[in-house]
Parts: structure tokens; C-alpha cells; sequence
């Protein structure tokens, strides 16, 4: 069974519902280019800042509609030579858009260098430091879900609420194990509730 939980030891959740994530990202869409497509991406992509860190105009797809994530994480196959895993996820055309625009994601396909340049030449810290910021800004409480890893946590809870198969979304989140990705299914309950709620209020 999967050690990773949505829920501290006070019952509080880990990851930003639907009302913290749509705050976040109408807030986000008032930043300048750069933070703008940055948490759009982790919004959209539910990666890592680790991944997010590594992706280049070559991984993204415009015409395809994906953008490719090397999973970080160390894997290794029978014989335990260490893979390179790389996951695609699929985005909305309003977000692919508003990449290529600001980036020039497209003419930088076109060099074989400044395709391999990453978008967002940040440290992991930087990221986590924008996203902190923006979820300040958007009215998120002081706890520990207002991080990136609440975001990406939000992302797993969003698919499964929208009825985004288990396997789909493991394969999104590069997670290995199925038995990861079903706490979003055992957390979905509680978030209707939450949801129910405001129509009971």
C-alpha cells in the first residue's frame, strides 16, 4: 500500500480543492509571462518542479496538444540498469497558445540548440518560491498544502472528480505503483462532501 497520504495528522487536507486551484489560477493569468505559464503548467500538467524545471520547447507539442515530462524519480528495469521514464499529458489549446506565445516555443523548435533549452531556467527553490507567492496573492490558507506538491496533489483530486480513469491518471502523475494513484479515488468522497456542502449552505 502507497506510504503517500492527502491528509495530515489533524484530518486537514493536503491538496488545493477546486475553489484554491481556480483562485490560483486567476491570479497566476495576472502575472507577468514567465510566472503566468509557470503555474499554468504545474496547474495543467500536475508535475513536479523538478520536471517542470527540465522541459524545453522540444517536449512540448503544440499541434499534438501534450507536453512530454522526464520523471525524475530513479527507476530500474530486471536486470537494474536505470531507466529514463518520460510521461506526455495532455493540456488544454489556451494554455498551449499562451506558452508559444511567450516563449516562442515554436521558433525554438525549429534550432536543435534552443530546443533543448529549458523554458523556465530556474532552481527548484525559485519555482516553489513563484508558486508560494501566488498562492499568498490568490487567498490560500497559511498550511501545509499551499506548495507545489499541494498543487499537484489538486491535479490527482481534480482527474479523479472528473472521471479521469485510475490508470490515465498514473500514467499522467508518472506514478509507478496503481495503488499510489488510488488515494485520489479514496480522497474523492471527502471532496464531494466539501462540494455537496456549499449547495446545503
Amino acid at each position: 500500500m502507497s506510504e503517500m497520504t492527502l491528509y495530515d495528522g489533524d484530518g486537514n487536507h493536503l491538496y488545493l480543492n477546486a475553489e484554491e486551484r481556480s483562485a490560483f489560477l486567476d491570479v497566476a493569468r495576472k502575472q507577468l509571462a514567465r510566472d503566468r505559464t509557470l503555474c499554468e503548467t504545474l496547474h495543467f500538467t500536475g508535475c513536479r518542479p523538478s520536471e517542470l524545471v527540465e522541459i524545453t520547447p522540444a517536449r512540448v507539442d503544440l499541434s499534438g496538444g501534450t507536453v512530454a515530462l522526464r520523471s525524475l524519480k530513479k527507476r530500474r528495469d530486471a536486470s537494474g540498469v536505470q531507466k529514463i521514464i518520460y510521461r506526455t499529458v495532455p493540456v488544454p489549446p489556451d494554455y498551449l497558445d499562451t506558452l508559444n506565445t511567450a516563449h516562442g516555443v515554436r521558433e525554438a523548435q525549429k534550432s536543435r540548440k534552443l530546443a533543448s533549452v529549458p523554458i523556465w531556467p530556474l532552481s527548484r527553490v525559485r519555482v516553489w518560491q513563484i508558486v508560494k507567492r501566488i498562492m499568498i496573492e490568490a487567498g490560500i490558507a497559511d498550511a501545509p498544502h499551499r506548495s507545489p506538491k499541494g498543487l499537484r496533489h489538486g491535479f490527482g483530486i481534480n482527474a479523479t472528480v472528473n472521471c479521469i480513469p485510475l490508470h490515465m491518471l498514473q500514467k499522467w502523475m508518472g506514478h509507478t505503483q496503481l495503488s499510489t494513484t488510488a488515494i485520489y479515488a479514496d480522497a474523492v468522497g471527502k471532496e464531494e462532501q466539501g462540494i455537496a456542502s456549499r449547495m446545503w449552505g
